[in-house]
């Protein structure tokens, strides 16, 4: 199956859905992968950069600032 009869096939899934929920979770779905999609293009972090950025995180880590996973997945409905 090529391409375009998959994106056809795909759409055509699309229209019969009638769950609000649905529609809304692949809207993000598509939105995180264009914005993914430009973010690809990025430029690579220098040495002292990457190191400041671990002392960031470990120092919100000793200071309690941060979300556990569950924190996460409950925010964003999984």
């Amino acid at each position: 199956m090529n391409l375009e009869t998959r994106k056809l096939s795909f759409i055509q899934e699309i229209l019969r859905i009638q769950s609000e929920k649905t529609i809304s979770r692949l809207e993000r779905i598509l939105r995180k992968e264009k914005n993914t999609s430009v973010e690809r293009i990025f430029e690579p972090m220098t040495q002292n950069e990457l190191n400041k950025r671990i002392d960031q995180s470990e120092s919100d880590f000793r200071n309690n600032r941060f979300k556990s996973s569950s924190e996460l997945l409950a925010k964003y409905n999984y």
